[in-house]
């Protein structure tokens, strides 16, 4: 180990969607000095913004914004990626003095960075197409199927038309010799503090990072129901479709990609497709997105380690701000 390596220091704001994450991030940098990484696999994408709840330009203004706006739509955006972006980013943050601040409800990222990434093979371009090319002339069921011989705890864990995934378990069949299902039970790729030296290997475990994950959870679901159902509403009247237009008129972007997957997007491009009938694309989309709400819930509710305020309280920026100030306060102790 490094005798440079440096434990990483963040405080962490999740939740669901719509539960009021960017009203309380904006509250603490009020108060604190913060810069704030986003967590979202949505916001990375360029040009999508009425379905992502981007945050507005007066938004992104009063505070400094990292990973919003990052890649174009056309190429994927990975959890290791963000691991690579994020650890660098927090570490650069404190050498300004100041603290990390990770908003969003992407739970993948949250657990990649605090635990490791499972050692998978890298994307292969050439045998994608040949899947790609596969699933064409025969039908991603067909391709499921297939993926049931060869890894059935995968496949059974997805549905027969789930393409990108479908596609991804295969690849690494292919790559690795072994299933999908293998790999995750068996090895980890430990994300290690970052170093400002070059010898040695980080050591995660002997240097852990030190955070406090703070989550927003209501405790009546109903009124989150709400917040999402009236979100949805304004970005159709924001304009969501002509955003969808907008992208679809570029030609290169095309339904399985992970960035026209994104809630509210993929329904989109359905009615447009004609899919199913136009006047559906509200009630599609508010269930959609309940859907991801109560799946970013469950994985919340299943981290020991999170300080829950409930979003849904009158009180819910107070104790936020309480919460954060706290830790503030504890690494300003640490340091003097």
């Amino acid at each position: 180990m490094s005798p440079h390596a440096k434990p990483l220091r963040y405080l962490a704001l999740a939740g669901p969607t719509a539960s009021g994450k960017t009203a309380a991030a904006l509250a603490i940098a009020r108060e604190l000095p913060v810069e704030i990484i986003s967590v979202d696999s949505a916001l990375v994408y360029r040009g999508l913004d009425i379905g992502t709840a981007k945050p507005s330009a007066t938004e992104l203004a009063a505070v400094p914004h990292h990973l919003i706006d990052i890649r174009d739509p056309l190429h994927a955006y990975s959890a290791a990626e963000f691991c690579t972006d994020a650890r660098q980013l927090i570490a650069d943050i404190a050498a300004r003095g100041k603290l990390a601040l990770l908003v969003g409800g992407t739970m993948l990222y949250f657990k990649a960075l605090a635990e490791g990434l499972d050692d998978m093979p890298r994307a292969d371009p050439v045998l994608r197409a040949q899947i790609e090319a596969r699933a064409q002339a025969l039908g991603w069921p067909a391709l499921h199927a297939e993926l049931a011989l060869l890894d059935p705890v995968t496949a059974a864990r997805l549905n027969p038309a789930d393409s990108q995934r479908i596609q991804r378990a295969l690849e690494v069949c292919q790559l690795s010799g072994q299933p999908m299902s293998s790999l995750h039970a068996t090895k980890k790729i430990a994300i290690g503090p970052i170093s400002t030296g070059s010898e040695g290997q980080n050591d995660a475990k002997n240097l852990p990072d030190q955070r406090l994950l703070i989550s927003l959870e209501p405790t009546d679901r109903a009124w989150l129901h709400a917040r999402i159902a009236q979100r949805f509403d304004a970005m159709l009247a924001a304009g969501l479709l002509d955003e969808m237009q907008t992208l679809r008129a570029r030609g290169d972007l095309h339904p399985d990609l992970p960035s026209m997957r994104c809630v509210g997007y993929r329904q989109a491009w359905e009615a447009l497709d004609g899919l199913w009938p136009m006047a559906e694309l509200r009630d599609r989309g508010v269930f959609a997105t309940r859907q991801l709400a109560k799946r970013q819930i469950t994985w919340l509710r299943a981290s020991p380690e999170r300080r829950a305020v409930p979003c849904d309280a009158p009180d819910a920026l107070a104790g936020v701000l309480a919460l954060a100030q706290a830790f503030a306060q504890d690494g300003a102790d640490a340091c003097s």
